[in-house]
């Protein structure tokens, strides 16, 4: 029944939203809502009129992380086997997450801890609600941050930052979130979903690809030397050069009207 199902996907205007929805549980992750979760973005991935994915919580809170009551990883008679959960689980979310070939836009509405903060930060844009905070609990149970948290964090905020937050597990509010770039933008409690949907809305206008191959340059930058860079920008420019997204820009420009783009 849908009253049971932990994950909700709606549809409008070519924008996909998923809400985590176990409120109670401040949304916190189970076997199960990690199985809606895949099944929610390969929905989102085969629908070719999406062009955009907004990702929030519903309830007080974005995402507190893994449930500590799950079975999986809840320490028993023996120890549980934390790698077959991240191989399992939320590598593929997140890898899933990455590959979408949209914008994915993040709206933090509370508390994001843990597995939850770093599920957030994954996306392109994140915004989150004045009274959002972000905590790597990760060291606090003897554990290091996963869910792409050394991968995402140095790139954010810097190392220094990175293993202050990963290290002391100090709350971070949105403001300060915004203040160290590690979101996008902190807007006051009751603007989060409206300011969200406005730019998931001109996103899902937007030139798509394009939008896609941003990314994708953004993530091999750390490991590419200039000359690489400039060879994979490149061949991404030869790419979309050729796109009906790039014909029509120009033409836009040229007549002086707002662009139509298709997202091809």
């Amino acid at each position: 029944m849908d009253a049971d199902r932990t994950i909700r996907l709606e549809r409008d205007a070519g924008v996909a939203t998923l809400t985590l929805n176990r409120p109670a549980r401040l949304n916190t992750f189970t076997a199960q809502m990690h199985g809606e979760a895949r099944a929610a973005l390969d929905e989102v991935m085969r629908d070719v009129s999406l062009r955009c994915l907004v990702v929030t919580g519903a309830g007080r809170g974005f995402c507190a992380g893994q449930d500590l009551n799950d079975r999986a990883v809840r320490p028993g008679a023996e120890a549980p086997d934390l790698g077959f959960s991240i191989e399992t689980y939320y590598r593929p979310l997140i890898v899933a997450l990455r590959s979408l070939p949209m914008p994915v836009v993040c709206a933090v509405n509370g508390v994001a801890a843990g597995a939850g903060a770093n599920l957030a930060l994954a996306g392109d844009l994140v915004f989150a609600a004045r009274s959002a905070s972000f905590v790597q609990s990760f060291a606090k149970i003897g554990l290091v941050p996963d869910c792409g948290g050394t991968w995402l964090l140095p790139r954010l905020v810097g190392r220094a930052r990175a293993m202050g937050l990963a290290l002391l597990g100090d709350t971070l509010t949105a403001e300060q979130a915004e203040h160290w770039g590690l979101i996008w933008k902190c807007v006051d409690d009751d603007r989060l979903l409206p300011a969200v949907r406005e730019v998931a809305r001109q996103l899902a206008l937007g030139p798509t690809r394009g939008y896609v191959r941003l990314r994708q340059a953004f993530d091999a930058g750390d490991a590419l030397t200039l000359e690489q860079s400039l060879d994979l920008e490149r061949d991404y420019q030869r790419e979309l050069g050729r796109s009906a997204d790039y014909r029509e820009g120009v033409n836009a420009f040229m007549e002086r009207r707002a662009p139509r783009f298709v997202g091809q």
